[in-house]
Formats: structure tokens, C-alpha cells, sequence
């Protein structure tokens, strides 16, 4: 990651201050929030897609680029707020959750607020094809997240619902990243779209390595089997009960609905999953669709930032947190 940040070390700088500026409110518990929220940033992958995304094709990245980058960062950041408040969750990269500190209703505002912010910028400069891309987004991310809502209800689902949720619910944003920073450099559609193309197929890449760390397949020190207590159907799950017999697929089943919360019975189901040959077809579906990314990536001519975005999705699928 130091490697490809300091690609763009004082994009990343810049950006930085423009996000912090583009946050700030004249209600004080809103600006100590948005302080808070600043300074436990995570690994910023989204707009270093998007700066990458822009300067592959410019490498002068315009204020348009920076709007964008904030649009995507203030939009998943009022997603993430969102999410913890619906998962009742009190941790949020290693720290507490705003809905922990400041209590729900609170969290729901400043999601709101996040969003608005977003909104705002893209309104304020002109810039409504960004602001196309990124509310696509945001719908289908909605919509992933109830159709898995559904799903998960009743245990059904299929190999192809599984990637059209993980399509939707993660990977449209950096799939949204990557156009929105190649439209701002380019203003070519096709352009675009090829970059839109690449971000989804990262993104997939990106949620089945999330999916494969549930199941310990990396050294990673956190806890395993958090998705089977969730009665979350992942890769390696759907993978298992489509090829197990019918009585293993019964146990599964109602290990998952009933006894999702025993450690045993959960470590039972991973060590089934394993056994299966599940970790090793979701790693090879997983390369399937970096490859497919690099592909795309290799459509544009070679230089420092293409190596960069090279390193970037190669860092989605071989990291270890």
C-alpha cells in the first residue's frame, strides 16, 4: 500500500484537507462528529481509486477529480454509519461506532448529513454526470442489501444471487469510484464505462476475499465464522450445500438457522466447508475476476499509475486484513 500512495502522496494530501473542508458544519456536535469520523479513517481505497482512475488518463488531477473522490468517500461514509446503526454494531475499524457514542438517532442524522454534503458538492459545481454515477450506486447498493435481507430469510440462495448481491451491495461503489474519476480526467463515455467495468470486477474480487477470512483461510487474528452466526450465504457456504449430500445439507441448514450462535457447532460447519473444496473454489472465482479487472487495466497504455492500479487490485486479493 506505501508503495501505491506514494503514486499520489500529495493527491492524497490534497484530498485530505478537501474532504475535512467539504465535512464541516456551523453546528458544534455535527463538527466534533465529522472530526471524529476524519480521524479514524480507514485505508481510503475508494478515492485512491478514484484519483488513480483519473490520473491513468491526466496526470494534472483537476478539482473535478477531488469532488469526486470527496463524493465517494462522504457517500460511503454515510453508508457505513448507516450500516452499524441496522446491525446495532458498536465497532467500527477498532473504535466506537458513532451510534455507540452518540446513540442512534444521532448516527441516522449524521448519515443523513453525509449524504446531503455529498449531494451538495456535485449540485453546487455543475457536475451532474458524477452525481448520475454515484446515485447508481447508492440504489444498488440498497438494493443488494434487501435482496440479502430476503435471501438470508429463508437460507435459498443460489451461486448467481450470491454474486448479483455482492455486485450491488459492494461492489457498485468502487465500481462508481473508478468511472466517476475516469469521467472527471476524460468526459468519454466509453472511457468511463470501461473503468466502471473494471471497478465492479475489483470490487467482487475484493467482498470474496472479505467472504474467505470468515473461514480462516488467512492468518488474520479475528474471529472466524462471524457470517455463519450472521446467516450470511457466502461463496464457500453455497459452494458446500450445493455439492454435499442431503443429510450433510440438512445438518448445515440447521446449524445455521438454529444453532448459529454455538462455537462448536459453527466450527463444525467451517471444518465442513473446508473439506468440501469450498475455500479453493472461491479463491479460484475470486483470481477469475481480478484477472478480469487486469484485463481491462491492460487495455490502456503502460505507465507508473496503470503499474500502481495493477498493485492496488492485487492488494484486494492477497491482503491479510
Amino acid at each position: 500500500m506505501d508503495e501505491i500512495k506514494h503514486l499520489i502522496s500529495k493527491e492524497l494530501q490534497d484530498f485530505e484537507g478537501k474532504f475535512s473542508d467539504a465535512v464541516k458544519s456551523h453546528v458544534p456536535l455535527l463538527d466534533r462528529i465529522m472530526h471524529y469520523i476524519v480521524k479514524r479513517k480507514g485505508k481510503q481505497i475508494r478515492p485512491m481509486f478514484v484519483l488513480l482512475s483519473a490520473k491513468l488518463f491526466n496526470n494534472n488531477i483537476q478539482e473535478s477529480t477531488y469532488r469526486a473522490a470527496a463524493l465517494v468517500e462522504l457517500l460511503h461514509t454515510a453508508t457505513l454509519v448507516h450500516d452499524d446503526v441496522v446491525d446495532d454494531a458498536n465497532e467500527r475499524r477498532g473504535f466506537f461506532s458513532i451510534n455507540a457514542l452518540w446513540k442512534n438517532k444521532i448516527a441516522v442524522l449524521v448519515g443523513d448529513y453525509l449524504l446531503s454534503k455529498g449531494l451538495l458538492l456535485s449540485v453546487d459545481n455543475n457536475e451532474f454526470r458524477s452525481l448520475k454515477i454515484l446515485s447508481e450506486a447508492v440504489k444498488e447498493m440498497s438494493e443488494g442489501e434487501l435482496l440479502q435481507i430476503e435471501k438470508t430469510r429463508k437460507l435459498n440462495i443460489k451461486e448467481d444471487i450470491y454474486f448479483e448481491i455482492i455486485r450491488r451491495k459492494t461492489a457498485s461503489l468502487l465500481a462508481s469510484a473508478c468511472a466517476a474519476g475516469a469521467w472527471s480526467a476524460t468526459n468519454d463515455d466509453e472511457t468511463t464505462e470501461k473503468m466502471r467495468l473494471f471497478g465492479e470486477k475489483v470490487g467482487v474480487a475484493f467482498q470474496i476475499k472479505d467472504d474467505l477470512f470468515d473461514y480462516g483461510s488467512d492468518k488474520i487474528g479475528k474471529p472466524t465464522g462471524i457470517d455463519i452466526r450472521e446467516k450470511k450465504m457466502t461463496l464457500p457456504l453455497i459452494y458446500t450445500l450445493e455439492h454435499a449430500t442431503p443429510d450433510t445439507r440438512r445438518r448445515i441448514i440447521n446449524i445455521v438457522k438454529n444453532h448459529n450462535t454455538d462455537k462448536d457447532r459453527v466450527a463444525e460447519v467451517i471444518d465442513l466447508v473446508k473439506k468440501s473444496g469450498g475455500i479453493e473454489y472461491t479463491q479460484e472465482k475470486m483470481f477469475q475476476y481480478r484477472d478480469e479487472a487486469l484485463a481491462i487495466l491492460h487495455s490502456f497504455p503502460a505507465n507508473d499509475i496503470r503499474a500502481g492500479l495493477e498493485t492496488l487490485v492485487r492488494y484486494t486479493t492477497d491482503r491479510t486484513f
